[in-house]
């Protein structure tokens, strides 16, 4: 054993013979390996807690790490321990190699080691061997090349982030999360003197599989520390107390559909702060674990929250497990088209509000009707008469919503369905009225951002998970203000599933065709949400409707975002909000298409402006005339009604200011005529 202090004794007598000037320059001359090494790409919420890694190429953890992330206790641990010259050396420490020649010499083997910090760093970067004469001499050299171009706190940097800790795990950070489940920022005297002895024999000290060994190594570590002073006998003696882990944890994976979409858009990023938040994420999904769970094997969920007034994504669940299996849980549902079954029934409404057609308070027929050959029916195949609009949104009927997407026409729905950018999807040819039912594919995501656009006051909300992402500058409409504010306002009318709390919550469920697919979008003052449930094959689940099993945990949801709801904003001041009495007359009763439209002789026509014109209008004034129709007559800018029971033909209208309007006036006999202009 007496030849392996050998290197020793030949370094000595080298570094003599081989005289100063020539050193020096022997080791300016030095040639570095790389410095840089790949490290894990990290996905970060918006506080900067650790969302997701990824291992590096050769399947390691390799999490960066900056000293100013680690616990100052572990660094000092650290350098007492394996170098406590490190700060006063320039690479070799000469007193440490003459004691470890010495001990040597006199018990025939090695009992101790010279090697300090530095060179133990310059070992990892260049993956050396410690045995060979030859070896030790190029680590040497390596030190105090590296000692001449780097910082100490630049080469403890090295040493944290290659340090190897069992397995594949590498870097104080990966080796925290491994072990403790946390970030190496605060760590107790126990786990800080485990991770100063893991490196010295990382596979023969593996808690997990070696926990007899390890507790001997952590306890060697504290007792030298307790003698240096680093840490007090009584702390020595608390952290042997402290069992040492049995086993690895998982590394987080939180947003796995989500972090794995965005890392695939950006590739060569290493660091992604996002706009989620971990807490709640974790919350989310946990919360769908559990219901899938309890809806029944193959079924999965995908839930998604965001901030409507800057569009930022806090939760994105794709599914209830990310594995493979019955659930399918591999494919993102949040990105799914499917079947939106009832969920669009809020748009149509507020866009038969914006054309004039009808008001929460007008009164609509829900009777058997045919359109051509295409008769739709309620959910539950009965009847109600007539109701108010309120009522059949509420109740979410079949036949009104249809009835008034038949006069404001498919297309229409469609072209406000891609203004609020979602990815509408038409299963073949031309939108026809089964739109309103869920007769287009549309995504969850796409869904949750049409229901932003509506808590926006009707403007339209990019949804990203990226920080710093700025909304367009010009938002497309969506619905007008007016508008928004009184689908919300009936959306937050609408009976809580039972045993949630009635809190005002605006929300509306659907499910499609053959109970294919359940869900459940709702709003407050400050967020939206979205939930789905059912198979991602597609096949139908038995009795399964969105408000019986995606309502309650939309529900829930919001209890787990906070404690309470943000109010709704208050009417925009040009809302009409008066009862079914203080109506126009054309807006007392919703009149199908052909009464609404028939052209006739005497019906009213706009005199001034023509349709297409551009015109400048003084103080946003815009002088108006009607000829023919039978008085009184009320006029509309953008289905907010702005002149009621006007007798006269000509009159002024008060308009927001530039850009374009539609102008619609109505007469007695409910017969309308529209023009779109625009004002400079």
């Amino acid at each position: 054993m007496r030849r392996h202090a050998l290197w020793l004794v030949a370094l000595a007598l080298f570094a003599a013979a081989f005289g100063r000037d020539r050193f020096d320059t022997w080791i300016a001359q030095t040639e570095l390996p790389p410095l840089a090494v790949e490290t894990s790409v990290e996905m970060l919420d918006r506080n900067g807690v650790l969302l997701r890694a990824y291992t590096v190429a050769d399947g390691r953890w390799r999490l960066a790490a900056s000293l100013d992330g680690i616990d100052p206790q572990y660094l000092r641990m650290l350098v007492a321990y394996e170098d406590k010259r490190f700060f006063r050396h320039g690479g070799v420490d000469t007193m440490a190699m003459l004691r470890a020649v010495a001990q040597a010499a006199w018990n025939g083997k090695v009992v101790s080691g010279g090697s300090t910090l530095t060179m133990q760093a310059a070992r990892l970067l260049e993956d050396g061997t410690t045995g060979q004469i030859a070896g030790k001499l190029r680590q040497i050299r390596v030190a105090l090349a590296l000692e001449r171009r780097l910082s100490k706190d630049e080469i403890l940097a090295l040493y944290v982030n290659r340090a190897p800790f069992g397995g594949n795990l590498e870097g104080v950070r990966a080796a925290s999360f491994a072990w403790f489940g946390k970030e190496p920022r605060r760590l107790t005297a126990a786990q800080a003197a485990l991770l100063v002895a893991l490196p010295q024999s990382p596979e023969t000290r593996r808690p997990d599989r070696h926990t007899g060994n390890a507790q001997a190594a952590r306890s060697r570590v504290l007792e030298r520390m307790a003698e240096s002073g680093v840490i007090s006998d009584e702390t020595r003696l608390a952290a042997e107390t402290e069992p040492v882990p049995a086993a690895r944890r998982p590394f987080p994976a939180l947003a796995a559909h989500l972090t794995d979409r965005l890392r695939a858009e950006t590739p060569g990023q290493q660091v992604h702060t996002l706009t989620l938040d971990a807490g709640l994420q974790a919350r989310m999904e946990v919360l769908a674990e559990r219901a899938a769970r309890e809806a029944g094997q193959r079924q999965s969920i995908a839930l998604m929250i965001a901030d409507h007034r800057n569009g930022e994504i806090l939760a994105a669940v794709g599914s209830a497990g990310y594995e493979a299996g019955a659930r399918k849980g591999f494919v993102d549902m949040t990105q799914a088209i499917r079947s939106p079954g009832s969920t669009l029934k809020p748009l149509v409404y507020g866009l038969a509000f914006d054309q004039g057609l009808a008001h929460p308070e007008t009164l609509i027929e829900d009777r058997p009707a045919a359109f051509g050959t295409y008769r739709p029916q309620n959910f539950d195949g009965a009847f109600r008469g007539t109701v108010r609009v309120r009522e059949a949104l509420t109740m979410s009927l079949n036949i009104p919503v249809v009835k008034l997407l038949d006069a404001l026409g498919p297309a229409r729905l469609m072209a406000h369905l891609r203004r609020a950018g979602t990815d509408a999807r038409l299963p073949g040819g031309q939108a026809g009225l089964a739109v309103a039912l869920g007769g287009v594919g549309v995504s969850l995501e796409g869904l949750v951002r049409l229901y932003a656009g509506i808590a926006n006051g009707g403007r339209s909300v990019l949804l990203t998970a990226r920080p710093g992402v700025a909304q367009p500058d010009v938002p497309q409409a969506v619905l007008s203000p007016e508008s928004a504010w009184m689908v919300s306002d009936i959306l937050s009318g609408i009976a809580p599933p039972k045993g949630a709390a009635r809190n005002g919550l605006a929300y509306k469920t659907g499910t499609s065709y053959g109970h294919r697919d359940a869900w459940a979008v709702g709003f407050d003052g400050a967020h939206v949400a979205g939930v789905w449930m059912g198979r991602p094959d597609g096949t139908p689940v038995p009795g399964a409707f969105g408000g019986g099993v995606a309502a309650p945990i939309l529900f829930e949801a919001f209890a787990l975002l906070k404690p309470d709801l943000d109010r709704l904003p208050p009417p925009p001041p040009a809302t009409l909000i008066v009862s079914h009495a203080g109506l126009p007359a054309p807006l007392k009763r919703f009149r199908p298409r052909g009464a609404a439209f028939a052209e006739a002789p005497d019906a009213p026509a706009l005199a001034f402006p023509p349709d297409g014109a551009r015109l400048n209008a003084p103080g946003n004034l815009l002088p108006v005339k009607v000829r023919d129709g039978v008085p009184p007559f009320t006029w509309l800018a953008d289905g907010r009604p702005m002149v009621t029971k006007s007798h006269d033909r000509d009159t002024l209208i008060e308009l927001s200011g530039p850009g374009f309007v539609t102008l619609s006036v109505i007469d007695a006999e409910g017969r309308s005529a529209r023009s779109t202009i625009r004002l400079d």
